[in-house]
């Protein structure tokens, strides 16, 4: 929502400050400089990305509408998971948990908090790594190892689809002035004409290099950061399943692993204490 109240507001004032200087509208609305720079920018992002990445960038921008998508809820709901899961482990025994990991979508525990069972992400995180759990034989300090390897890989692969959007956004400068000297090459074609007719064309391919360097600075590279952000948040997310289950494999009780866990939530989304311990009450 912010993003296209945003882009509003990007366009917004440039239009009204563009008007009150007497501007011309219409000349702005130069579709052939548009097609040279939205074709080239899309033609360089198959050239620099494999297919995938290319559809992620797609997917991402939509994505940026609905904001970002990890809150206190999530959280909240994180926590109860955690607990009921390693308060069963110490109840039942790590063994009775194989069931659970081994299928979560039919798990009565994790069948429980959908929010998370639809974060594919996390759920692998999770399960995973109490398989390595229940296997035995892995150290704390080695299984806190794997998990960083996991996390990073995750977090890498995520990054390139936002990191392929800025890319192309540094481009979309050079890309308007190759737009504009297109119009220039075409100027130079008709300079025998009267000045108005020169002044116009020039005029239209100056809105190349106009339209380049506000889509890199107005548009494209403010939704990639946004992008960069939502992939950000979901690695907390990830890094706080994390944090619970490493106290829970160094032996630490249910209630203390889940505070592990909340410890490492960033402040603005993170459940209080009393929120916490409500959240377990329930899970009880």
């Amino acid at each position: 929502m912010f993003v296209i109240i945003g882009i509003v507001v990007v366009f917004g004032s440039i239009v009204v400050g563009y008007t009150m200087h007497n501007g011309d509208l219409a000349i702005l609305f130069q579709i052939n400089e548009f097609i040279i720079i939205g074709g080239a920018a899309l033609g360089s992002m198959l050239i620099a990305n494999p297919l995938p990445v290319t559809i992620g960038v797609f997917k991402g921008v939509i994505g940026t509408l609905k904001g970002i998508k990890v809150s206190k809820e999530m959280y909240i709901e994180l926590m109860q998971l955690l607990y009921e899961l390693f308060n069963f482990a110490k109840r039942d025994g790590l063994i009775a948990l194989e069931p659970h990991i081994e299928n979560p979508q039919s798990s009565t525990i994790l069948s429980k908090y959908p929010t998370f069972l639809a974060n594919h992400h996390a759920v692998d995180f999770l399960c995973d790594t109490l398989k390595v759990v229940l296997s035995g034989g892995v150290a704390a300090h080695d299984l806190e190892e794997l998990m960083d390897i996991d996390l990073e890989t995750i977090h890498g692969a995520e990054s390139e689809v936002p990191s392929a959007l800025n890319t192309v956004s540094d481009a979309f400068p050079g890309l308007g002035i190759v737009a504009a000297v297109l119009g220039v090459i075409i100027t130079m074609g008709i300079i025998d004409q009267p000045p108005a007719v020169i002044g116009h064309s020039v005029g239209a391919a100056l809105v190349g290099t106009f339209f380049g360097v506000l889509m890199a600075y107005g548009v494209v590279g403010p939704i990639a950061k946004n992008m960069e952000h939502i992939v950000n948040a979901e690695g907390r997310y990830l890094n706080c399943i994390k944090a619970g289950l490493l106290a829970f494999a160094k032996g630490a009780p249910a209630t203390v692993a889940v505070e592990y866990a909340r410890r490492s939530v960033v402040p603005h989304v993170r459940p209080s204490f009393k929120e916490t311990e409500e959240a377990v009450k329930r899970a009880r």
